[in-house]
């Protein structure tokens, strides 16, 4: 199976994740969103050194997965070209930072290193977070639930139109290489001298396509709208267990677990 061949696997592999039928895909998309945010910005709330706090909302991810019945794995996996750029971000703190906090032994460990991995650690947590969330919820309820929040429709209207035609764009690459394949037996990938007028030919074949796209949507009546899946009212034990994990994440921003269970062994 070639790279453009796998993307396209992948991106079915995500839609069927998002169709499966465990407790946490059945939960309101409203809910699924708001837990989601109210997490992120508690992440991104921690100060620069809360290294050992911030251990504590690495909790609300693994149980969450577990019970999407979704390995984490599989998350790491689908991030592998992210993460690395998400953990780059903060390695030039121990450049700058060279106050002393604690010591490891006979090591000094430097306020440069704890911050850098909390840093590391803020976006590793964001993104699972937000990964449980694609994973566990298709684009169109998604979408319902941000309408609902009264975002703007333009930019509803385009995440859907961006996720559901990555595909189509994926398509019209991998008919293209396979052309230029045959024209050039025996060359591997395309050639440098190609590529302006691959892209070229890519960017006219793209605007054909939504240009076909754009009229067959205004014959079926659209008009800046679209009318998302049918989202049901969120239930009683939806909004239970929404305001259940708010007051857990805010518990663990607000409260020292980590202090508590320290006195308790120290006991």
């Amino acid at each position: 199976m070639d790279k453009l061949s796998h993307a396209q696997a992948e991106l079915r592999e995500m839609d069927a994740l998002a169709a499966e039928a465990s407790p946490l895909h059945r939960l309101h998309p409203l809910c699924k969103l708001l837990i989601t945010a109210v997490y992120i910005v508690t992440l991104v709330s921690f100060p620069k050194y809360a290294l050992f706090p911030l251990a504590v909302m690495a909790l609300f991810p693994v149980v969450l997965y577990q019970i999407a019945g979704i390995p984490m794995r599989l998350c790491f996996r689908k991030l592998r070209f992210v993460l690395p750029l998400v953990c780059a971000v903060g390695l030039i703190n121990p450049f700058l930072d060279h106050t002393p906090l604690f010591l490891l032994g006979n090591v000094t460990v430097t306020g440069g290193i704890v911050s850098m991995l909390t840093l590391m650690g803020k976006g590793i947590l964001a993104l699972t977070a937000s990964f449980l969330l694609i994973a566990t919820t298709p684009i169109d309820s998604l979408c319902a639930a941000l309408r609902k929040l009264h975002i703007p429709a333009i930019l509803t209207t385009l995440l859907l139109l961006t996720y559901r035609y990555i595909g189509l764009m994926i398509e019209e690459v991998s008919v293209m290489s396979q052309a230029y394949a045959l024209r050039a037996p025996g060359q591997r990938g395309i050639h440098i001298s190609a590529w302006g007028s691959f892209l070229g030919q890519l960017l006219l074949r793209s605007i054909d396509r939504a240009t076909e796209l754009y009229h067959a949507m205004l014959l079926r009546g659209f008009q800046g709208n679209f009318f998302y899946a049918e989202v049901p009212p969120c239930k009683l034990s939806g909004a239970v267990a929404t305001a259940a994990c708010i007051a857990a994440i805010l518990c663990a921003r607000f409260v020292d677990i980590t202090g508590l269970l320290g006195s308790l062994f120290v006991r």
